[in-house]
């Protein structure tokens, strides 16, 4: 059990210790350009990963509350993985999961509680006047920007002919990260990690 705690940890450390300094050191849209490809823009979002946003506040409720319910199935299905001596890879994988869910849980679950709105000033932590939204309606820190292939789409393309081309669009943060290659790992070496019983033809 100790691997994947550990594994935990670190991302939410990372994770956490990441989007509080970004919070509180950059103003809303503000962005550092690390390469061409590899740029911290600072951004944040009412809703689920990769900048996408779920209507209104009702539905950032709903979505607070579904992201809690779901971390905590992960979280239950990863100690079912414990128990049953799953490969390391696979609880590896559904301790990235975890964590990720649970790291973008916190922001909105406290940081509208715990921070000021960002805008045209730094966000400030525990601020006097209180923070910027209630319980379960804090905003999600993105910051990661890779902006890998940039052009236009030729002119024959069909509906996006001629229009501007950029891939990777998305805003995200270490827990959308670790999502990401959880997945991705389960989705690559399923076969060994779900191996299928071979059937014994008794006959």
């Amino acid at each position: 059990m100790k691997r994947p705690l550990l594994i935990i940890f670190l991302v939410l450390l990372f994770d956490q210790a990441l989007k509080i300094y970004i919070k509180t050191h950059f103003i809303l849209g503000e962005e550092h350009r690390i390469a061409s490809w590899f740029i911290i823009h600072f951004t944040e979002n009412n809703g689920m990963a990769f900048g996408m946003t779920f209507g209104g506040q009702y539905g950032k409720i709903f979505l607070s509350v579904f992201r809690i319910a779901a971390v905590s199935l992960i979280g239950y299905y990863l100690w079912t993985l414990v128990k049953r001596n799953a490969p390391n890879g696979l609880i590896a994988s559904f301790a990235l999961i975890f964590a990720g869910a649970l790291g973008n849980i916190l922001d909105s679950t406290f940081y509208g509680v715990l921070f000021s709105d960002s805008g045209y000033e730094l966000a400030k932590f525990m601020p006097k006047e209180g923070g910027y939204a209630g319980f379960l309606h804090g905003k999600v820190v993105d910051m990661f920007y890779f902006p890998l292939i940039e052009g236009h789409f030729p002119s024959w393309f069909p509906f996006w002919g001629n229009e501007e081309f950029l891939f990777f669009r998305p805003v995200f943060n270490v827990s959308d990260s670790a999502i990401t290659v959880g997945v991705i790992f389960i989705l690559l070496f399923q076969k060994k990690f779900y191996p299928k019983a071979e059937t014994i033809d008794n006959k």
